[in-house]
């Protein structure tokens, strides 16, 4: 007879800890992904090597960066290095978002129910939607002609 032998799962943690106090974390939004660093520091951010607000030039994608900084008031307590890859900006900037929100929840677990009330910590799974064979579009269809 074969031994069954228990299957352990493995997943790969969103947020590590380093020594130096410094965290890091992943952060997913369609198909654009962010890794970011969160140091102790005076509130500068550098995404891909550029200044923030170089980055991501529209004020709704800051405020949408920002969020979970403003929502446990600590805007100016860490720098954020961040490398993205993929997606679009608007992507880019959810996915930073939820790295940080992350990030923040593993530094200190007591600010989780605040981040988790704003919706900080939920990943959202919407996606781009297919465009079906015969269509013009994912749902939008040609123009029907009775007679």
């Amino acid at each position: 007879m074969l031994e069954e032998t228990p299957v352990v799962k493995t997943t790969k943690t969103p947020v590590k800890v380093g020594n130096s106090g410094n965290v890091t974390a992943t952060g997913r939004r369609k198909t654009a992904v962010a890794t970011i660093r969160l140091v102790d520091g005076s509130g500068k951010i550098r995404v891909n090597g550029r200044e923030f607000s170089d980055y991501f030039t529209t004020v709704s994608m800051q405020n949408k960066v920002l969020k979970p900084f403003d929502s446990v008031n600590a805007i100016k307590s860490y720098d954020v290095i961040v490398k993205t890859q993929g997606g679009g900006l608007n992507g880019q900037a959810g996915a930073v978002s939820l790295a940080i929100a992350r990030a923040l929840n593993g530094i200190d677990s007591e600010l989780r129910p605040i981040l988790k009330q704003n919706g900080l910590l939920t990943r959202d799974p919407r996606r781009r939607e297919r465009n079906k064979p015969g269509r013009a579009g994912a749902r939008k269809r040609f123009q029907f002609s009775k007679r």
